[in-house]
């Protein structure tokens, strides 16, 4: 028997803060409770929205159907040796209190990714990325249950279709599965990733050549926090468009009108643009637009000024992405999910 909580009041539970009602919403953290709530679900033919931290959503004011939240803890050392060890996370561990804790085991390879909101279940979906490493860079395998065969499955590397914020999850498979427990090769030999060009500026300026974990831990907190909101004093969800690619030929073409054009090499005969610069350059950085804006400190961070909505900060964005095709001829492609669509 599992209790579905009506008319639920969501406004905790997306990183934004927009004031949200869910016709129906429950927490689960054994497989039992999934599977009943499942056949709620299906049973009823309710539309279904699977919520982990609510990081990378737009929500609408109202979620009609049902709304499931997978609350699985405990974090697990499944193989250690003399140089690396597979560690198994629960969905529902909040993401940044995990990389903290793999800090404390003496593990390495996710500090680049610190400070980064959402829970551990919703990481592989968007293969989060930040200061040159991404998810995928250390992931091994998860479980995840699967709601065509009505069962848990593994699934490795290959088997998610990792992409520059992308996977099988988002864009192939979308609410096929549901993501219950994820495992990560990680390595208990430090070896910094100071290729990302903040996180060496940062180090040059303290004198520091040779950084320990911690020192990139901490150096990744302290920049996020200089350029970022936390989303409990400015409601946001993070960087709200994908940094866009372009071949080279448009590249060398936008390099030569604005030669001050951030961008880095990306798969051969392509450049990854930085669209907080392209928004910056289009005059959006600062901008406010009553109840929404773009953060005044970093103009790919959209965020909640004062009681905004899913409507006013979809505009805003709509906006910023004409702005910037008719300087640039380049298209902003949203990072978050809006639901309902």
């Amino acid at each position: 028997m599992i209790n579905w909580i009506e008319n639920a009041d969501l406004s905790s539970r997306n990183s934004l803060g927009f004031q949200v009602s869910a016709e129906r919403f429950i927490e689960v953290d054994t497989v039992e409770h999934l599977e009943l709530a499942l056949n709620d679900v299906q049973h009823n033919q309710w539309s279904l929205l699977l919520l982990g931290g609510g990081s990378n959503l737009v929500l609408k004011p109202f979620i009609p159907g049902a709304v499931i939240s997978v609350n699985l803890q405990g974090i697990n050392i499944l193989v250690d040796d003399e140089s690396s060890a597979i560690v198994e996370v629960g969905a529902g561990v909040n993401w940044h209190q995990f990389v903290g804790r793999l800090l404390e085991m003496g593990l390495h390879g996710l500090e680049n990714l610190a400070l980064i909101p959402g829970n551990v279940g919703a990481a592989p979906v968007q293969n989060i990325g930040a200061y040159g490493v991404e998810l995928a860079d250390c992931f091994h395998s998860l479980t995840a249950y699967d709601r065509k065969t009505a069962e848990l499955v593994q699934l490795n590397k290959d088997d998610c279709c990792f992409g520059y914020r992308d996977s099988l999850f988002k864009s192939r498979e979308p609410g096929r599965y549901i993501i219950w427990q994820v495992r990560f090769l990680l390595s208990t030999v430090f070896s910094p990733n100071l290729g990302y060009r903040a996180l060496s500026d940062y180090f040059d300026q303290q004198a520091v050549t040779a950084p320990g974990a911690y020192d990139v831990y901490r150096a990744v907190c302290e920049i996020r926090q200089s350029k970022l909101p936390t989303p409990d004093k400015i409601g946001n969800v993070g960087s709200f468009f994908e940094n866009p690619i372009v071949q080279e030929e448009q590249y060398l073409q936008l390099k030569q009108r604005f030669p001050n054009l951030v961008a880095y090499p990306d798969a051969p005969g392509s450049y990854k643009l930085a669209a907080g610069w392209l928004i910056d350059q289009a005059g959006w950085k600062g901008h406010k637009a009553a109840s929404v804006g773009v953060y005044d400190k970093q103009a790919l961070v959209l965020v909640n000024l004062d009681k905004g909505d899913s409507e006013a900060l979809l505009g805003l964005a709509k906006s910023i992405q004409d702005s910037v095709m008719e300087k640039f001829s380049v298209s902003l492609k949203m990072e978050p999910r809006v639901y309902p669509a």
